[in-house]
């Protein structure tokens, strides 16, 4: 009985063993990029209030909108 509790007690040590150096392994690595999908800063259109991603965003008059129909009508009521 007692050698089955040292084997148990080895096979969880090592395993330990392994989950630590792997770890320590990839923690020395560059951290990934910025997948494709992240959408950033989101604004708000100053004519309809939708919330854009800010690179999707039109920039007139000093004022951020959601299209170019809403840049060219200007700020307005929501």
């Amino acid at each position: 009985m007692g050698r089955l509790i040292v084997l148990i007690l080895l096979v969880v040590f090592a395993v330990w063993l392994i989950r630590r150096a792997l770890r320590a392994s990839t923690k020395g690595q560059d951290a990934p990029s910025k997948p494709s999908g992240e959408i950033g800063d989101l604004v708000r259109c100053a004519r309809c209030g939708v919330h854009l991603p800010r690179a999707e965003a039109r920039l007139a008059g000093g004022l951020l909108y959601c299209g170019e129909e809403h840049a060219r009508l200007g700020a307005g009521e929501r």
